[in-house]
């Protein structure tokens, strides 16, 4: 019986028979995750994880994986928020989450489980996992006395909590940026949930808006075509034919619809707003078939955060009546 050998994701068994000769694999760099160029065939195989590591030197692709822990951390914030909120409202003790220190810690460990999640996602040792668990929670640690003492107040701590550990974050992705990346399971559903991560975080980001929706301004609607036109300007993607035209073209008919409904008011202000936010989620679409102007990733998140936002919208609307 032949051996078994472990890679990073998944047991494969080698073959009793000679093999026809293939290329010389490619050789996973000792920064990177295991499997982050997926194997070579039709398909990548269920596990592999997102091959979404931008080409470029060292620096570039540090920079790349800081970014992805950062949305990592805010996930965590928009996702453990609301559960740290319900929890002390029916056990009494908001008042106690409330204070500067405890909210801190909260914080901390809000940003902490969704960064150490993507980190071993990512197939990162729990050494670095554990470092950079203490980047999140050791700079507000070291503020509490300054605070105690008078010296800051709970903004000032708050604050320079977050800007000391934008350092430390960085001092420990650079001691283990050559680190070996370690074996790690993955489910396919957990590797599809990643690959749809731009749906994932707009859900996330209206957590709050299921929970107590609201109704938006009017003139919330400009930022939708015009954060089209800042992202073409700087990607210089609107130079094809008639493209900036069509972004123009959008770009004055969610003007005219914001000045419509500021000019009606009222609840008829409120389902044109809904309309809009919904309209829009049809412009994402249409730009994520085609792939211009905006990144995938980018349409894919703003197609659901606008239809979640209109549908937040709706139901404020129907739960007024009248």
């Amino acid at each position: 019986m032949g051996q078994t050998e472990t890679h990073a994701d998944t047991l494969v068994a080698p073959p009793t028979e000679p093999q026809p000769p293939t290329k010389p694999p490619n050789h996973t760099p000792a920064n990177h995750a295991p499997l982050d160029n997926p194997p070579s065939g039709n398909a990548p195989p269920d596990d592999a994880p997102l091959d979404n590591d931008p080409p470029g030197g060292g620096t570039r692709r540090l920079l790349w994986h800081l970014g992805e822990m950062a949305i990592a951390m805010i996930a965590g914030m928009l996702l453990l928020g609301p559960v740290w909120d319900t929890a002390g409202a029916l056990l009494g003790i908001a008042g106690a989450l409330g204070r500067p220190e405890v909210a801190a810690l909260v914080m901390a460990t809000n940003m902490t489980i969704g960064m150490s999640v993507w980190m071993r996602y990512r197939a990162h040792g729990w050494d670095a996992v554990g470092e950079m668990a203490a980047a999140m929670y050791v700079p507000f640690l070291l503020l509490f006395a300054p605070m105690w003492a008078g010296l800051l107040d709970a903004d000032a701590m708050l604050l320079g909590g977050h800007l000391l550990m934008v350092p430390a974050m960085v001092l420990v992705a650079l001691r283990h940026r050559h680190a070996t990346p370690v074996a790690v399971r993955r489910h396919p559903a957990v590797v599809a949930l990643a690959r749809r991560w731009p749906t994932g975080l707009a859900l996330l980001m209206t957590v709050d808006m299921w929970v107590d929706p609201d109704l938006l301004s009017p003139w919330t609607m400009l930022v939708l075509p015009g954060a089209y036109l800042l992202i073409g300007v700087a990607r210089r993607t609107l130079r094809g034919p008639g493209v900036l035209a069509t972004q123009l073209l959008g770009l004055a008919g969610w003007v005219g619809l914001a000045l419509v409904a500021v000019a009606a008011g009222g609840r008829t202000a409120g389902w044109l707003v809904a309309f809009g936010w919904l309209a829009h989620a049809g412009w994402d679409l249409a730009h994520h078939r085609t792939g211009r102007v905006v990144p995938r990733a980018f349409s894919e998140w703003c197609g659901v955060l606008d239809a979640a936002i209109a549908a937040t919208m709706i139901f404020a609307l129907l739960s007024i009546g009248g």
